[in-house]
């Protein structure tokens, strides 16, 4: 294969699931059902969260900033994936790949930055529920909203300009849209330095959050295990169980992809991983952080019922 050169205006071919055809109606349908109720989902979760006064509280302003997030980030590369699906068009050009590569990051970022602030939260209300409203203020959650978009894109800056420097070679990209380690397989050079120097952003955006959700949720059980109520322990265990299900699920596949070896990655383990983080957890997340949740049942039945009254 020839090297590829940026200027040449040259685009990318994705492969997407055209290595199984038999799949490709299958994975079409399964996908179009899980984004739109992903998109009817987290605009739920945000109409709610702004509407209803009872939800103006931290966790439902980080839970709003989450669901904003969740529909921004499988957009970004679900519409794309469909069209390829359908054999429509399974190019893109280098232009559009830069691009869906940093608001993919960029996305991805926030969202391991933001799951921390929000695990965060939690361990305020568990842990310190006296100082909560005073530890959580509007303008400390305001701030650590914004330090996770900030972060994000900061992340998502850096990872794109290495990426930027690296000569390619070959126009066809293994996977359903144009996602770092398939770059790194295309490099027609030594990227030593510079996987090294990525290495060390991934562990900071992807290690370090992991490992402080981990910790804020070893404090919150010893919390709970001092609750006197054998009912509410449990209640609050499966909430917390189904917290870190999520968080499992999202830095799980994410840490695979990410940062094991190039030299190790598989490209078709790599597309069915990545339906995880991009298809399966923005589906999730309303459902795991809401569905036990009265006030938000609350919302939604006074919503549905406004709506039965006025019709």
């Amino acid at each position: 294969m020839g090297r590829f050169n940026a200027s040449f205006g040259q685009g990318f071919i994705l492969v997407g699931f055209s290595d199984w055809p038999q799949l490709e109606v299958f994975l079409f349908v399964f996908i179009l059902i899980f984004y739109f109720l992903t998109l009817a989902g987290n605009t739920t979760i945000i109409t709610l969260t702004r509407t209803d006064l009872r939800l103006r509280t931290p966790m439902y302003f980080f839970l709003c900033h989450l669901s904003f997030l969740d529909l921004c980030f499988t957009t970004s590369t679900v519409p794309q994936l469909l069209i390829n699906l359908r054999g429509l068009d399974r190019t893109i050009s280098y232009g559009g790949c830069v691009a869906q590569l940093f608001i993919y990051l960029a996305l991805g970022s926030t969202e391991c930055v933001l799951l921390v602030v929000m695990a965060v939260d939690r361990y305020a209300a568990v842990c310190r529920p006296l100082h909560y409203t005073t530890i959580m203020h509007p303008h400390l959650c305001q701030a650590l909203a914004v330090a996770s978009w900030v972060g994000g894109f900061m992340n998502s800056v850096i990872q794109t300009g290495f990426m930027m420097t690296m000569p390619l070679c070959g126009h066809q990209l293994n996977h359903f849209f144009c996602e770092m380690p398939v770059f790194l397989k295309l490099a027609c050079e030594d990227t030593g330095g510079t996987e090294a120097k990525m290495f060390v952003a991934r562990v900071i955006i992807l290690v370090v959050p992991a490992a402080l959700i981990l910790v804020s949720y070893v404090y919150i059980a010893q919390a709970v295990l001092k609750v006197k109520s054998m009912a509410g322990r449990r209640k609050a265990f499966g909430t917390c169980g189904s917290h870190l299900l999520v968080v499992f699920l999202f830095y799980g596949s994410a840490i695979y992809t990410y940062l094991q070896p190039i030299h190790s990655y598989s490209e078709s383990e790599g597309k069915f991983v990545a339906l995880f983080y991009t298809i399966i957890t923005p589906i999730l997340n309303p459902l795991i952080y809401t569905l036990r949740n009265k006030d938000v049942k609350g919302a939604l039945w006074k919503v549905l019922g406004r709506g039965r009254d006025s019709g």
